[in-house]
């Protein structure tokens, strides 16, 4: 069973905590916290924890010494962990190598563990579990010299280059990647114009890579990935660049190969670049000094769009900072005046650490309350901080931990609540009913909305009776955990009441989908075209269907007297109907009782296409929407000429 810790204890910050072997302190202030657990994994370490507010372990893994952490540690909704490991068959070696990512349950389960190492590639730093269970993974890949040079390089070296996969696992110990960018297909150069790469103006070229900006071995060394999924693009941050890019991650692998194509247009060039202008050729300030954890705020956070980095020592006195702007959005582009730097020119908000700055890692965590947790690595130093940037709660431990998340209880319990309606789709007048089905809770209490406003239930299986299309939200609490969840109820609209017209001794509805005749309110077996004959006198009606099988209210009744009674002086010689028409005419009146008759439909062009003999009714398949001309010739060579429409 989960506990949540609603308490806020007041500590003595130099109380010291010994806890499984490693050395926490914990300090609070009089502030207000957010969430209940924290989740961190030391660097090289076998273990992972998730502490609660007061800074006792709630619960922990263990790995094997062979997997030991790598970087990044994710919680998934449930407790399942998405972690990089420190693969122990590496050639290449360099600072944030991991090389294998492991899914790993709350029970210390290996469920994935998926290794991604040679003698030219390596996974390095970062991940990101994706909505569909996918994970972004970043990693090195080495080009020689030659290729260096062939690029554009001014240099004849050995580079580490850098791609994104998206993993799709599809076993224990495999996965396919489902989707790839490579920064090689994305350079540019003003060094030679002989090689690959050449343009006369790196600053005309924002969405490419100057190969020749500050080139060594480990050029650009990626350290932080995120996803955005409402723009389906990821950021990445560059250590010794000291800048982000924004790229579009709806492309096919081919699209993000070349420079069109996805939802920006623009394939697998750089959509929006900011930290560094002089990467690029453009004045400006130059705001990052090394820096990792490049993210955005998610929807419905504060500041919600934001993008956010780790400033290792970019603060006044080299301090490290966080730095937070508010991107020029431009649909699924960024503004950008051309031969000038990305918009803003400076940071919108910062919060600066007081202590040591910390050379490598850290990272930052936008909470719903608008407070902001943040992991100082070098220091071992986990804090939070209110809208004030007043520490309101904060954590020591011994070791380097790159990240740290904070988490609700009903999240690492996996607490949901779904929401169904049956039917989901009715037809106006009806009725349906919700249901709510909670995962991880107990003693839940219910409370139920609507768009359009107007419904309210506490229950948790109400029924309801919407007028038109009507969207239904309920709020789930089970203790301090809340989780909510809609279900749509479609409203389709009625048919129109039908009208019964007489023809000689037939009755005619309105046209509609279906139909259904009745007699003295009685439904009359087999009675369902649109044209009945009557066998008796007596009080019809006539129930029509539309499309969405909604039902309409039975006709006003019609007293048919016509049985016994032959007076074909009063009847039309030719009736057809409907008309417009879409899958059968029908033709009625005393033409059609000859011995025999011919009928015959033309198109515009006078041409036959349809023809035959003593028909009272004749199927339009296969004709096409448009104008046609009846034509009916009697037993005594009389002609009778009608136009008609047929519409789909």
């Amino acid at each position: 069973m989960l506990i949540c810790m609603k308490q806020k204890l007041k500590l003595n910050p130099a109380v010291l905590i010994i806890l499984l072997g490693m050395s926490v302190s914990l300090a609070y202030s009089q502030g207000a916290p957010w969430g209940d657990y924290t989740l961190y994994s030391t660097m090289s370490s076998t273990k992972a924890y998730l502490i609660n507010m007061s800074g006792a372990t709630y619960h922990s893994w263990t790995f094997a010494s062979t997997a030991r952490t790598g970087y990044s540690s994710y919680l998934l909704p449930g407790g399942t962990l998405v972690r990089t490991v420190s693969n122990q068959g590496n050639v290449l070696f360099g600072g944030g190598m991991t090389g294998r990512v492991q899914k790993v349950d709350w029970n210390g389960t290996v469920l994935w563990d998926f290794t991604h190492s040679s003698s030219t590639y390596c996974l390095h730093h970062d991940i990101h579990p994706m909505p569909n269970g996918n994970v972004l993974m970043i990693s090195y890949e080495v080009k020689t010299a030659a290729q260096a040079v062939q690029a554009g390089s001014a240099q004849n070296i050995t580079v580490w280059s850098e791609k994104i996969m998206e993993v799709q696992p599809t076993g224990a110990t495999t996965g396919t990647v489902v989707w790839e960018w490579k920064l090689w297909d994305h350079l540019c150069q003003n060094h030679n114009s002989a090689k690959d790469n050449y343009v006369t103006s790196i600053l005309d070229h924002p969405e490419l890579m100057n190969i020749n900006y500050s080139l060594k071995k480990d050029w650009v060394h990626m350290n932080g990935i995120d996803y955005n999924p409402e723009l389906d693009q990821i950021v990445v941050s560059s250590h010794y660049l000291n800048e982000y890019w924004v790229i579009d991650h709806s492309t096919t692998t081919a699209e993000a190969a070349g420079h069109s194509g996805g939802n920006s247009g623009k394939g697998g060039d750089i959509l929006y670049r900011w930290g560094n202008p002089t990467a690029y050729g453009a004045s400006g300030t130059t705001i990052f000094n090394v820096m990792h954890d490049a993210h955005w705020i998610q929807t419905g956070l504060p500041h919600a769009g934001s993008l956010v980095a780790f400033n290792n020592k970019g603060g006044s006195g080299n301090k490290s900072c966080i730095d937070r702007i508010y991107p020029p959005y431009d649909g699924y582009n960024y503004l950008h005046t051309a031969g000038q730097a990305y918009a803003p020119s400076t940071y919108e908000w910062r919060h600066t650490y007081t202590g040591n700055a910390t050379q490598d890692m850290g990272n930052s965590q936008q909470l719903p309350n608008g407070n902001v947790l943040i992991c100082i690595a070098g220091s071992g130093y986990i804090y939070e901080i209110d809208s004030n940037n007043i520490v309101v709660w904060s954590k020591s431990v011994s070791g380097t931990p790159a990240q740290a998340f904070r988490y609700t209880a009903a999240y690492v319990a996996g607490y949901s609540v779904t929401a169904t309606a049956s039917p989901a789709v009715i037809c106006d007048g009806d009725s349906s009913q919700l249901s709510a089905a909670v995962t991880g809770g107990t003693n839940v209490v219910y409370t139920w909305t609507s768009d359009p406003a107007g419904f309210a239930s506490t229950l948790q299986n109400p029924w309801v009776y919407p007028a038109t299309t009507t969207v239904y939200t309920v709020k789930a609490v089970s203790g301090s955990d809340s989780a909510t969840a809609s279900v749509t109820v479609t409203v389709n609209p009625l048919p129109a009441t039908p009208l019964i017209t007489q023809s000689g001794g037939d009755l005619i509805s309105s046209q509609a989908a279906t139909y259904q005749w009745y007699l003295a309110g009685q439904p009359i077996n087999g009675a369902t075209a649109q044209l009945y004959t009557p066998l008796q006198n007596g009080l019809y009606q006539v129930q029509t269907g539309n499309s969405n099988a909604c039902l309409s209210q039975l006709s006003d009744p019609f007293n048919f007297t016509g049985v016994g009674i032959n007076d074909d002086d009063a009847e039309p010689a030719l009736i057809i109907f409907p008309n417009p028409a879409r899958n059968t005419l029908y033709l009625r009146g005393r033409l059609t009782r000859e011995k025999d008759f011919e009928v015959g439909l033309l198109d515009g062009l006078g041409r036959l296409v349809f023809h035959g003999l003593n028909m009272n009714a004749i199927s339009l398949d296969g004709l096409k929407p448009g104008f046609y001309l009846l034509r009916l010739r009697s037993s005594d060579g009389n002609f009778s000429f009608s136009k008609i429409q047929v519409y789909r």
